[in-house]
């Protein structure tokens, strides 16, 4: 057999007509097109989140942040005026905006690290450095 034989064999046959005996095996071949049409590509090997999934979940969790810290940051402000009030949840601001452009640009690991980060740094640091 030569290999432009094989790989006419595993090209996907057209659907057979004939006896009752070809019907599981017509049903099993339409089972892998049935679960592409859904979404996920094969329904045994992905479990979880889709990456686009992933990125809008990570975008919004983001921007649901960086309105809190912008929340915090004028209630802050409010109650005293310090440039380490600014300096801390601006920063804040700027890695939620960040962590929204490495989301949309397919990095969202990378994001996640970056948000926990930040976000366990900006507490440390309202902590500790802001009386």
């Amino acid at each position: 057999m030569s290999s432009s034989d094989q790989e006419a064999g595993t090209a996907v046959d057209p659907p057979k007509t004939g006896s009752a005996a070809d019907a599981p095996e017509d049903a099993s071949a339409l089972e892998p097109a049935t679960a592409t049409a859904s979404g996920s590509p094969e329904a045994g090997d992905r479990q979880g989140m889709t990456p686009r999934q992933a990125r809008r979940l990570r975008i919004t969790v983001a921007s649901a942040l960086m309105v809190l810290a912008a929340v915090v940051l004028a209630v802050r402000l409010a109650s005293r005026s310090s440039v380490l009030v600014v300096g801390v949840y601006g920063l804040l601001l700027v890695l939620c905006g960040l962590v929204i452009e490495l989301s949309r640009r397919g990095r969202t690991r990378l994001g996640t690290y970056l948000l926990g980060a930040g976000l366990v740094g900006a507490l440390l640091g309202d902590w500790v450095l802001l009386p």
